[in-house]
């Protein structure tokens, strides 16, 4: 298992529209996106850094693997 980078907000937003997500709304500093054939809703803080556990809770919201989403990275 490969270690998770620090990333900021822009950067997993850029990771899950890869993904198929696309920007629903912002609630003060929180961007949530919709993936509407996989009916799914993510909710990311609006942050320069994001903690570990949050980044894991975007993965797990998801329902993306931490390989699939750090080879996206790329």
């Amino acid at each position: 298992m490969s270690k998770l980078p620090v990333l900021s907000s822009n950067d997993v937003i850029k990771v899950l529209r890869k993904f198929g997500f696309h920007v629903h709304r912002q609630t003060g500093s929180h961007i949530h996106l919709l993936n509407e054939d996989r009916r799914l809703l993510v909710t990311v803080p609006n942050h320069r850094e994001l903690a570990k556990g949050t980044l894991i809770s975007i993965m797990k919201q998801a329902k993306v693997e931490r390989n699939d989403f750090i080879s996206k990275l790329k």
